[in-house]
């Protein structure tokens, strides 16, 4: 499907050309190859001109002469406890119990729709390909991640995304920074996709609305097929190339999220203030009453702001703090609070722009129904986890991201109740 749409629209007669172009074939400084970026997400990926390819070598300008981006993302993650020796392999109950090693392949075409005279409008395109070692924290995939169009209206203050995505990088905002590249996060919410939010790399159909309704504030409202309700790879199971629309019991998440979203200015500091509500009507397995039933629902609300400017150049560049807080129905879920608090730096060094330094620290709850359950049976538990992760992310090359970082934490796992651990992960990731 992406050879075909690149050579349909390689065959167009261009009016994004045309209008986005001098007659001398130069780049018209109006209009940018970043407008073919992934737009309104939560979260977003670095700039196109941040790529092993340059962006303005010929095979990217070819492709933005049509209104064509493509670009391919490839990580590779490992992970490993250091205070005790591996266990075996199929006794590991938390990621690096046992050395964890995962790799992702990611490429995505965007086009520009005014080639089709939708104007502000795109169509995005990508599949995925992922291995992890362990199963439960994948899931193994090989399939399609997004196919949807993206609208935006009334000069941008209405955005429509309609197609098959993940809301992981839609709503909520978890990624510190805002930005898929910020590597090593260590223990974080996994509450939104308990409830059955898409993440990567599982997409669903889904339709998203944001209304901008001021320069700062916004409401977005999104209803989701959900995913399955036993996890990411139950899902991945019944659905491998992802494109199935109505899996039998898969019912219908809505997400409601409205924010502030202030950036940083000469006179302000920048700030980012989210809270959401989510319910789904799939049939959950609930751990009081051992039947399946709908109405598993969860909430958030984050918040970070920047503290200090430390170049006037570049005003996003300081010193952040951030804070979040998630709750999820303990009857349907096993992890159901979360709380964070983290501090965190853009540029920590000048001679270091692109790098960013985090310090996180978590704290996790466990459900009371489920634990009380698991006790009743004759196992051993904890109730609650806490962790504290430091992390450096090195931006090495253009396109080359490398992110390493120590995370101690305090009840890895629910069950059996095994020893703290001290784990060391590495994130190297490369844009094309």
């Amino acid at each position: 499907m992406a050879l075909a749409i690149v050579v349909i629209a390689a065959g167009c007669t261009c009016s994004t050309a045309q209008e986005q172009r001098s007659p001398e074939g130069t780049p018209n400084p109006a209009a940018s190859i970043e407008s073919l970026n992934i737009p309104g997400g939560d979260a977003a990926l670095p700039p196109l001109s941040d790529s092993v390819i340059d962006v303005k070598s010929p095979f990217r300008e070819i492709l933005w002469h049509h209104g064509i981006a493509l670009r391919m993302i490839n990580t590779m993650r490992y992970a490993q406890n250091t205070f005790h020796a591996p266990v075996p392999e199929d006794e590991q109950v938390y990621v690096g119990q046992h050395p964890f090693e995962g790799e992702m392949i990611n490429p995505i075409l965007t086009w520009d729709l005014r080639q089709l005279g939708l104007k502000h409008a795109q169509l995005d395109l990508s599949g995925v390909w992922q291995w992890v070692s362990w199963e439960p924290a994948g899931p193994k995939a090989f399939g399609l991640w997004t196919l949807y169009i993206y609208k935006e209206f009334g000069r941008d203050r209405v955005e429509v995304k309609i197609g098959y995505d993940s809301n992981d990088i839609e709503f909520v905002g978890m990624q510190v920074g805002g930005s898929t590249a910020s590597g090593v996060q260590g223990v974080y919410a996994v509450l939104p996709y308990e409830v059955g939010m898409a993440f990567f790399p599982l997409p669903a159909p889904q339709f998203n609305l944001k209304l901008n309704t001021s320069r700062r504030t916004y409401l977005k409202f999104g209803l989701q097929r959900s995913l399955d309700a036993a996890g990411g790879p139950a899902t991945e199971a019944r659905n491998h190339t992802g494109l199935r629309f109505d899996p039998k019991g898969d019912k219908l998440l809505t997400i409601g999220e409205a924010g502030l979203r202030r950036p940083s200015s000469v006179s302000e500091r920048a700030i980012w203030f989210r809270a959401g509500y989510m319910h789904n009507t799939t049939r959950f397995l609930n751990f009081a009453s051992g039947r399946y039933e709908p109405g598993n629902h969860g909430a958030f609300a984050l918040i970070d702001g920047q503290l200090t400017k430390s170049n006037f150049e570049h005003l996003e560049r300081g010193l952040y703090i951030g804070a979040s807080a998630m709750t999820a129905a303990s009857h349907f879920n096993a992890y159901d609070r979360y709380y964070e608090a983290r501090l965190y730096k853009l540029a920590p060094f000048t001679s270091r722009p692109l790098d960013v330094a985090s310090l996180v620290s978590t704290y996790t709850g466990f459900s009371k129904s489920l634990t009380d359950s698991l006790v009743a049976s004759g196992a051993s538990v904890w109730r609650k986890s806490a962790s504290v992760t430091g992390s450096y992310n090195f931006h090495l090359a253009p396109g080359n991201y490398l992110s390493l970082g120590l995370s101690y934490v305090h009840g890895p796992a629910i069950k059996p109740r095994v020893p703290d651990a001290f784990t060391f992960a590495a994130v190297y990731t490369v844009f094309f």
